[in-house]
């Protein structure tokens, strides 16, 4: 008979439609993961995922943290611990020392990936390798903001320089201000909350030209693969979060994101992504994740996946070289919700017309929560909203009904001026 094939167990921090989409990758290879996530997490209901309840804290993410570096998690001595959420990064390289005593990590540089979580650095390496950036300026504090004031060109994103931090507060990403008034006022907002941020020209140009770059650098530097992907839209229109995108293939985003990532000498996973912008016809740097991505369903869908493969590295399983490797072109990942409220939205402004979406869709699509084999998560969270609209249906409903009264009492009232 055979040696017995050891495979570690897998903890994933963080994360939302690419944490599923990991604990599913891996799941179906028979390895067991475990996940340390928001109990409103799509992975908390996958089949292919064991929930790890964690004792309250001021944060959840605090008690994760104290998870894994104390002795309760003792039991997952010898487990792969991945990420793919931005506190996951920071988390793993602020603790790495610690970590690998009990854990498997995959490699990485500390000042890279705390460089590349802070934008205002990630856009100063690429000034330094002479990659084209969106303009940009520091915003320390007010004196700075105000010194540039005849430069700044609108609309302008107030950024912050850590986009975890600013959405736990704010609950987005950024906000886009038109006027030096309203930046002023927005700054001034941020403030308050003692959250750091830097300033940056909005690209012009059509969601449709936004694309980014898939790869892994090894301990030598080498790039192992190459995978890139465009968006066709988002919502909101021009600054939301992407519900519609095809895989492709770009040698042009290839060889900009590969003379960045070898300049700032990243190693691990790496996403890149940049925006053609009309003005001057130049693709030019929006961010760079050192991690797995919303997109990774349509990533291991295309034939590249991600999980299985930085799982195998680390644990040393023999595997097929991705260098190379052909994936699928032209699949899409396809959020329907999202994307019928962009057709709503381009069609108001008479930029789409609804024949022309739906051809638009007449492909097979990778939807990033629903599968038949794993339904559950799909049926929890569809579940939620919909009792969440008949909640807001109804809350209408008796305010209508007991408006009518309130108007009648007040006609009759003597006191009415």
């Amino acid at each position: 008979m055979g040696e017995k094939v050891i495979k570690p167990p897998v903890i994933v921090l963080g994360g939302g439609a690419n944490a599923i989409s990991i604990a599913r990758s891996l799941g179906k290879q028979g390895i067991k993961v475990y996940s340390l996530n928001y109990p409103e997490s799509y992975v908390r209901f996958s089949r292919y995922s064991e929930w790890i309840s964690t004792a309250p804290d001021n944060r959840i993410e605090e008690s994760w943290a104290r998870f894994l570096l104390s002795s309760e998690s003792d039991y997952l001595k010898g487990a792969v611990l991945l990420t793919g959420s931005d506190y996951g990064i920071e988390f793993i390289a602020l603790n790495r020392d610690e970590l690998q005593k009990k854990f498997i990590l995959d490699i990485s540089r500390k000042d890279i990936q705390m460089c590349l979580l802070e934008k205002l650095c990630t856009y100063e390496k690429a000034s330094a390798a002479g990659i084209p950036t969106p303009k940009f300026w520091k915003a320390e504090n007010l004196e700075e903001v105000l010194k540039h004031e005849k430069s700044y060109v609108y609309p302008l994103i107030v950024k912050p320089l850590y986009t975890h931090k600013f959405e736990s507060v704010f609950e987005r990403k950024y906000f886009l201000v038109n006027n030096y008034g309203e930046l002023l006022k927005v700054y001034t907002k941020v403030k308050q909350f003692n959250i750091a941020v830097m300033l940056v020209e909005k690209i012009i140009g059509p969601d449709d030209k936004l694309c980014s770059y898939y790869t892994y650098f090894d301990e030598n530097g080498e790039a192992l693969f190459d995978f890139s992907k465009r968006i066709i839209r988002r919502f909101p229109r021009y600054e939301g979060g992407a519900c519609y995108h095809i895989t492709d293939w770009n040698p042009e985003v290839r060889d900009l994101a590969l003379e960045y990532l070898k300049h700032v000498q990243l190693i691990g996973l790496a996403n890149i992504e940049f925006k053609r912008d009309d003005k001057d016809g130049k693709l030019k740097l929006i961010e760079c994740n050192a991690r797995f991505t919303a997109a990774d369903c349509l990533v291991a869908k295309s034939g590249f996946d991600l999980a299985i493969f930085v799982y195998n590295r680390l644990v040393g399983r023999s595997q097929a070289t991705l260098k190379g490797k052909r994936y699928k072109e032209g699949l899409h990942l396809w959020l329907p919700r999202e994307d019928f409220a962009s057709f709503k939205e381009l069609r108001e402004r008479d930029e789409l017309v609804f024949i022309e979406w739906i051809r638009g869709l007449m492909h097979p699509q990778v939807l990033p929560y629903f599968r038949w084999y794993d339904p559950i998560p799909t049926i929890v969270f569809e579940s939620r909203r919909i009792f969440r609209f008949i909640k807001k249906r109804l809350a209408r409903f008796f305010s209508l009904q007991k408006t009518p009264i309130q108007l009648k009492k007040s006609e009759h009232d003597p006191e009415r001026p």
